[in-house]
């Protein structure tokens, strides 16, 4: 295949229900850096779209131009030899009317642009997939890559409790923990039924978990193994943690399981700061208060409905005078 450089950047998609915004804007910060409501994010970072519960696609920009016509002309020195392609323009929902494109003429413009490329369409089974965007005012053009909603099979476990956080919310609260896995530790200290640990570990996060009650131990074993994923489980307290972490992920046990007092709670989070320097906090219960008693600072939030039931997810960073000493 011929003149397919690409430019390093991308364009990612997103889909969410009014619930999940906060959560889905507080995954697209610890990805990129910043977030947006458009739905639509251009960025130098290279994410796995199958990652996200939230990203649909990914487009690795090969080019962009402010009109079409200049894509039409640089699709043209495209050239796949025998391969097979297909071109694809995303329907995409709360784009600025300046963005927006009917059907027809989307199905148009995927023409247009797929009468030049050098090559054989092939709608079917393509073996290479294109995508174009209309956003911000200007065309891209590039690679395309459609999600795998990986955490949707997770659902059905062999272990679960109603409260257990749904395997949505736990795929994206391990991005925000580690959203880039390269040689980060982490661990989920009170992990329950092994929710998170399912969810990291299948993305290929390096971490480990722990919690007090031997039937939830039991059980997070189980669901890892039956989804074919290894990953450690250990019985103990947060206290008796030796090892240090990059990251410590905290659900609040607040279930018929383990229902811990305020003070447990407090007790908790103290015995998190000689482990980890970062440390997130699922809660159903107002704690700010407690994270700076145990030495940490809140950087960002968000809140996470299901339902009438409410969580407040508190990402915590051990604070400075405590990192200076």
């Amino acid at each position: 295949m011929k003149n397919l450089t690409t430019t390093g950047e991308f364009i990612y998609t997103y889909a969410y229900h009014q619930d999940e915004k906060d959560l889905c804007l507080l995954e697209m910060r610890s990805f990129f850096g910043e977030d947006t409501e458009e739905k639509v994010l251009k960025s130098n970072r290279k994410i796995e779209p199958s990652r996200s519960p939230f990203i649909k696609e990914r487009i690795e920009l090969l080019f962009e131009a402010p009109a079409l016509a200049d894509i039409v002309y640089q699709a043209a020195n495209i050239d796949l030899g025998n391969a097979t392609f297909k071109v694809i323009f995303p329907k995409l929902n709360g784009l600025a009317p300046a963005d927006q494109v009917d059907y027809t003429e989307k199905r148009s413009i995927e023409w247009q642009v797929g009468f030049v490329i050098k090559g054989k369409a092939d709608v079917h089974q393509p073996d290479v997939v294109f995508g174009l965007i209309l956003f911000g005012g200007r065309w891209y053009f590039g690679h395309y890559l459609q999600t795998e909603a990986v955490w949707f099979k997770h659902q059905q476990k062999p272990r679960e409790y109603s409260t257990a956080l749904s395997t949505k919310v736990a795929r994206a609260l391990a991005n925000i923990a580690v959203p880039d896995p390269a040689g980060v530790k982490a661990i989920d200290p009170c992990c329950g039924i092994g929710t998170v640990l399912v969810e990291a570990l299948s993305m290929g996060i390096d971490i480990v978990g722990r919690d007090i009650n031997p039937l939830v131990v039991e059980g997070s074993r189980e669901n890892i193994e039956h989804f074919g994923l290894t990953g450690s489980v250990d019985l103990g307290a947060i206290a008796d943690i030796k090892q240090q972490y990059d990251v410590a992920i905290i659900d609040m046990p607040y279930n018929l399981y383990t229902n811990a007092t305020e003070s447990e709670q407090q007790e908790i989070l103290k015995d998190a700061l000689p482990v980890t320097e970062k440390l997130l906090v699922v809660t159903i219960d107002p704690i700010d208060y407690m994270i700076d008693e145990a030495g940490f600072s809140i950087t960002d939030r968000c809140l996470v409905k299901k339902g009438l039931f409410l969580r407040e997810i508190l990402v915590c960073e051990r604070s400075k005078m405590l990192q200076e000493a």
